[in-house]
């Protein structure tokens, strides 16, 4: 997916589509997951972490499939449909998987800092390589084979991930007697620290997504290659991947909340200084910072959340913030482009800087939540 997102775009506005159509495209990326969200948590409930893997790969493979055949605008929102509907079943099956594995709150902050890892080094391997292929796969001008050939090596890949997951030792199911009922995730809201959470879930998500949004425009208008686009990108994503790689070591000294508050207030920083660079080089710099700081705070939130629900509801705890987070990525990229068109690039990474910045309080109101123990 996270190649998709950068090659899809790029494509786009080669073909002469406009920043508000690639806003669109890439809200495409979340659309489904809104609605698949919650069935895809107590699916997983129910059936553990293999059975949705799979049907998650055959989709993604069909998009991407698509892409490669009929590389068009409408066959790429077909591509963002189905992958971003994989990524977001699939990301929910395995993290319920692995909040069932860990024993306590230290083993939470451990195991979802490593499992962050993953997705961190998809995002350097997916647009840089990407771009690699967009360049040098086709050399003539007006040509699609670069891209054709940069969305088969996404296929690909979605056809190896099965390959890791289908000799996993499944879990035991955990359900919850007598509750069952299509709206009982809702209930979840009445927790005030489960709806803290989600806003801080969703403005972090936000800075990705305005990130992922605003640098390919940001590139294209000032002349920067394929190449050296997803390598910016790449470069937050490999700094992301290396804080996370630390993560497990320190975790025992480390707060949720105070993690996110810090990470919140630089991350609002950088967003001020991000569209002032003048060089790649410069950009790819503040991408780093950029990346390990939001690369901090997805183990936290996610230790936090297991905490703060029942082992019975995990899926569903999971779905509805997925559901919550994509809800708002659907129109945020629509929002992007408008913004983008009526403030300018600068101003857009203003303004979503100001509202994570204003954010980091709640962050720092919950530094003092205490959690159980999960149970063995």
């Amino acid at each position: 997916m996270t190649g998709m997102r950068m090659a899809a775009p790029l494509l786009a506005l080669r073909e002469g589509y406009s920043a508000i159509s690639v806003g669109l495209l890439l809200a495409l990326f979340a659309l489904t997951q809104v609605f698949l969200a919650l069935p895809a948590g107590r699916y997983a409930d129910r059936h553990g972490l293999k059975r949705p893997v799979k049907y998650a790969v055959i989709v993604a493979a069909v998009g991407t499939a698509v892409a490669v055949l009929f590389p068009v605008f409408p066959a790429l929102c077909f591509a963002a449909l189905c992958t971003g509907a994989a990524t977001g079943v699939a990301t929910i099956a395995l993290q319920r998987h692995v909040g069932r594995a860990a024993h306590d709150a230290t083993q939470l902050r451990q195991v979802f800092s490593w499992l962050a890892i993953g997705p961190a080094v998809s995002n350097f391997i997916g647009p840089f390589f990407a771009g690699l292929l967009i360049d040098h796969a086709g050399s003539e001008a007006g040509s699609t084979t670069g891209y054709r050939a940069a969305f088969l090596m996404m296929m690909v890949m979605a056809l190896l991930t099965w390959l890791w997951v289908r000799h996993t030792h499944e879990l035991p199911p955990v359900i919850a007697a007598g509750k069952k009922g299509e709206q009982k995730a809702w209930d979840l809201l009445r927790e005030p620290h489960f709806r803290r959470l989600l806003i801080l879930n969703w403005l972090l998500s936000s800075c990705w997504d305005v990130h992922t949004f605003v640098v390919p425009l940001l590139g294209h208008e000032r002349g920067l290659s394929a190449s050296a686009i997803g390598t910016i990108l790449g470069s937050f994503a490999l700094a992301a991947a290396l804080i996370r790689v630390l993560m497990p070591f320190i975790a025992e000294r480390l707060k949720e909340a105070t993690v996110l508050c810090v990470a919140m207030a630089i991350t609002a920083l950088l967003f001020a200084i991000y569209p002032l660079m003048p060089t790649a080089i410069l950009l790819g710099t503040c991408s780093v910072l950029l990346g390990l700081a939001l690369g901090s705070v997805q183990p936290m939130i996610m230790s936090m959340l297991h905490q703060l629900t029942p082992p019975a509801r995990h899926g569903e705890a999971l779905g509805l913030r997925l559901m919550a987070i994509n809800g708002s990525s659907v129109l945020m990229p629509i929002l992007f482009g408008y913004a983008g068109a009526l403030v300018g690039v600068a101003g857009l990474f203003w303004l979503v800087g100001i509202a994570v910045g204003s954010g980091s309080r709640i962050a720092f109101t919950m530094r003092t939540l205490e959690m159980p123990e999960q149970p063995h």
